[in-house]
């Protein structure tokens, strides 16, 4: 990093932590927050952006070929003026990025002069235009597009070191997007009864990138084409490098017809099975001795031991007498099984819990209860399966974050093929944060601490990261055939932003 910068950043990092270092002192008389005599008046040639990150943003953008993939795969304009097809796709995702939730925060951002100059654009486009672009989309233009940006998310995957292809663990998972509209063509209800769309989300677990995300009917299955792409998924690791592939999915992505074809490409696979009555036969004819106790193993304590706190909700329900249900034990064991379509036989590892069922301070019963898991991974020791297998929870944080952190599946357009391009071009914010994350540099001299950064950055929910990365205010210069973004705060994560900034303005991408 430039020593100039290195300088004010430590200077600034001393003041801050020096002013709010806890020194004892004498009790204060008045609250601590003074602030008075509050005015405002507007700046006449100071121009100061709230999301001054949006900068490296576009810049991960253009470095990575996104852009010119984008224009050159999706062809739905026939003339530019004066937008091109990247305009409208990247006006959606960094709106994400910017704080905007909804297609009609766009009117914020173009009618934000400072806005417009630090992305160089005369105006950007605003909602209507927005929309009218989503409903141009048909079922190939948007296969081109996520097409276009696994373009450049190869890119991205080339800059990183040899172990990171290890192995590339594909899952997949539906989610239900509700909405009250009776107008929106393609809602229909679930199984749970509620109204909406049915998208399915094909990710990859090492990044948590949504790979492909198809908008589906509310009335169809989970697993509904995603033999499909978990193909392409598949196909398109093979592609960037990954030496080894592991696909998982809970009990509606079995798919047995599947997994011979798999299993004689390489390919692993840990699906959950459902708890078939066939199933549970073979797993209570297995002797005592075949089972063996699970160890779930414990997050490490990263401060001091400190004494739980009392647990008021068990309390609470016991004084009231409500059924609850309690684990007692977990045991797994395996046994071979042929799925009915398959030509082989395939492990079936089996989660056996003791259940407890009290109500109040009375236990009125236990049970078992069976939990089945089908692989063809022969290496992997039952009790790894197991947690392998919970392992594809973090998914579920992944769909969380494109719904409440992204607000990426949400239905602003009219019909299944307009907000299922929304979706796509939505989550393309989520897709430039784990980009930045992968592409901040490690120096060798702080490898470590830099490796840690980079995995903190990645693991990061979305809000946070645009309010470390993004929602930094500063000042935009235009001059000297500049862009200058001139941060007028610090914030702990400015270091690591700044080696990202470094890095993207270098000449490393192709």
């Amino acid at each position: 990093m430039n020593p100039t910068l290195l300088n004010k950043l430590r200077q600034r990092k001393r003041r801050i932590l020096k002013r709010i270092e806890n020194r004892p002192g004498p009790e204060q008389e008045c609250p601590i927050i003074t602030a008075g005599n509050i005015q405002y008046e507007l700046a006449d040639r100071v121009q100061g952006l709230a999301c001054g990150g949006i900068g490296a943003m576009l810049l991960v953008a253009r470095k990575t070929g996104l852009i010119g993939d984008i224009d050159a795969c999706l062809h739905l304009l026939k003339r530019h003026l004066p937008y091109h097809e990247s305009d409208h796709v990247l006006n959606i995702a960094f709106n994400i990025l910017a704080g905007g939730h909804r297609l009609e925060h766009l009117e914020l951002r173009r009618n934000d002069e400072v806005y417009l100059n630090a992305l160089g654009a005369v105006r950007i486009p605003d909602p209507t235009t927005a929309g009218d672009f989503c409903r141009r989309f048909k079922f190939g233009d948007i296969l081109d597009l996520m097409e276009a940006i696994n373009e450049a998310r190869l890119r991205v995957w080339k800059q990183q070191p040899e172990a990171f292809f290890d192995e590339a663990v594909i899952d997949a998972d539906g989610t239900l997007v509700g909405t009250g509209a009776e107008c929106k063509q393609g809602v229909d209800i679930a199984y749970n009864g509620t109204w909406g769309y049915h998208p399915l989300v094909v990710s990859l677990a090492n990044t948590a990138e949504p790979l492909f995300l198809v908008n589906r009917s509310g009335n169809r299955p989970s697993h509904e084409m995603a033999a499909s792409f978990l193909e392409q998924a598949i196909a398109f690791c093979r592609r960037a490098g990954f030496r080894s592939f592991l696909l998982r999915g809970d009990t509606d992505f079995t798919q047995t017809a599947h997994l011979d074809r798999w299993d004689a490409q390489g390919v692993r696979f840990l699906f959950g099975i459902d708890a078939m009555p066939n199933l549970v036969t073979l797993a209570e004819q297995l002797p005592e001795s075949a089972y063996s106790f699970l160890e779930r193993p414990e997050a490490p304590i990263k401060t001091v031991p400190r004494q739980r706190p009392e647990r008021h909700k068990p309390r609470i329900v016991k004084e009231r007498g409500f059924e609850t249900i309690h684990t007692l034990s977990e045991t797994v064991a395996e046994f071979s099984y042929r799925p009915t379509v398959c030509n082989r036989d395939y492990r079936v590892i089996v989660l056996r819990k003791l259940l407890a069922t009290d109500k109040g301070q009375l236990r009125l019963f236990e049970n078992y209860r069976y939990f089945f898991f089908i692989t063809n991974d022969e290496a992997m020791t039952t009790e790894e399966v197991v947690l392998m297998a919970n392992g594809r929870c973090n998914q579920e944080n992944l769909i969380a974050q494109l719904k409440g952190g992204v607000h990426a599946l949400t239905t602003p357009v009219d019909d299944l093929m307009s907000n299922w391009a929304y979706m796509v071009m939505a989550s393309l914010g989520w897709s430039l944060k784990a980009w930045s994350a992968l592409l901040v540099p490690e120096s060798p001299r702080h490898a470590a601490k830099h490796r840690a950064e980079k995995q903190t950055l990645l693991k990061m929910e979305f809000r946070t990261f645009c309010a470390v990365m993004i929602q930094m205010p500063c000042q935009i210069v235009r001059g000297g055939r500049r862009l200058v973004y001139r941060l007028l705060s610090w914030n702990p994560w400015q270091g690591v932003f700044l080696r990202l900034a470094e890095r993207l303005n270098g000449a490393w991408l192709c």
